[in-house]
């Protein structure tokens, strides 16, 4: 991994809406190809909170969980939640979204890789604050894979998937697939399965030229190789996994799968939420439109169950 610098650079923003006092401050990882930003919430009380790193999930998903079509701020009413049972946190865009779009590397280049060495430095940044009484990582949707990449012998005292699958991505694409016409099925495995070999695909149909465009094949190569459940399997610390019953994007055969993969793994179902955490039907264009309504709340009782396993 390349030599990592860091830089903190903090500012009291004021005190988020709530019962409880929380600082606000900006965080920055320098690295050699610019700086990756976020947010650390930190509660007054108690003097040596543990800390949560939240990452989040696949496509332009930024620290808040929104993107630049559906804004629901998931992840930051995650955040500010656990703020109120003193639990501090830290969010950050990934390398090549929001704030941290100038360390972001071309498409042809980037690897999964980058964003597990990316949660890595985070960790390391975290371990070096002697005011934190634990680290504990978050890994939201495809931030599941990758945080529980990152958690491997490190500082991390505990894990939480959210949303995360249990098959290698290949496997899951196909599944996503099948849902769509024959044909695409029939014209698109045998791209998958060439590149789950390693191997990239010189000739791709012009309707399936956005998801296996040139560009983004080795980020997909990269990915494909690691399966979740065997890298759920090598951690050596307490496991907590989430799963909504409303997901219309990860079922909870994903979670079961996650949670049969380690011993020391609580599995958590919560009945009626959806993939961006929060109170949906399973009727499709009623659970979409929950992506965009920024001021619904979370699920009830969703932080109460993280606020446990943590405490």
């Amino acid at each position: 991994m390349e030599k990592i610098l860091f830089v903190l650079l903090i500012f009291l923003a004021g005190l988020i809406p709530s019962n409880a006092q929380v600082e606000e401050k900006a965080i920055a990882l320098e690295t050699a190809t610019g700086n990756i930003q976020g947010t650390l919430l930190l509660p007054l009380t108690p003097e040596n909170p543990p800390v949560v790193l939240i990452i989040s999930g696949s496509g332009p998903t930024d620290r808040d969980g929104n993107n630049p079509i559906m804004k629901n701020n998931s992840l930051k009413m995650l955040a500010e939640g656990l703020a109120e049972y003193g639990i501090a946190s830290l969010r950050y865009d990934k390398r090549g979204i929001g704030e941290s779009k100038d360390a972001g590397p071309t498409e042809s280049q980037l690897r999964f890789e980058n964003y597990v060495n990316d949660a890595k430095a985070w960790i390391q940044l975290l371990s070096q604050e002697t005011r934190f009484s634990k680290i504990v990582v978050l890994g939201h949707s495809e931030g599941s894979l990758i945080g529980m990449l990152a958690s491997q012998n490190t500082a991390v005292a505990q894990y939480i998937s959210v949303a995360g699958i249990a098959d290698p991505a290949a496997k899951a694409l196909k599944e996503q697939l099948k849902a769509q016409p024959a044909f695409v099925t029939e014209l698109s495995n045998p791209i998958l399965d060439q590149l789950e070999r390693g191997q990239q695909v010189d000739s791709v149909p012009p309707f399936l030229f956005s998801l296996f465009r040139p560009s983004v094949q080795p980020y997909m190569i990269s990915w494909f190789k690691y399966d979740p459940k065997q890298e759920m399997a090598k951690l050596d610390i307490p496991i907590l996994v989430i799963q909504g019953t409303t997901d219309i994007q990860v079922d909870t055969s994903n979670a079961q799968a996650l949670a049969d993969a380690n011993p020391k793994t609580q599995l958590q179902l919560i009945e009626g939420m959806n993939h961006i955490l929060k109170l949906a039907p399973l009727d499709r264009t009623a659970n979409i439109s929950t992506y965009s309504l920024p001021d619904l709340p979370l699920i009830v009782g969703l932080v109460d169950r993280i606020a446990q396993f943590m405490n």
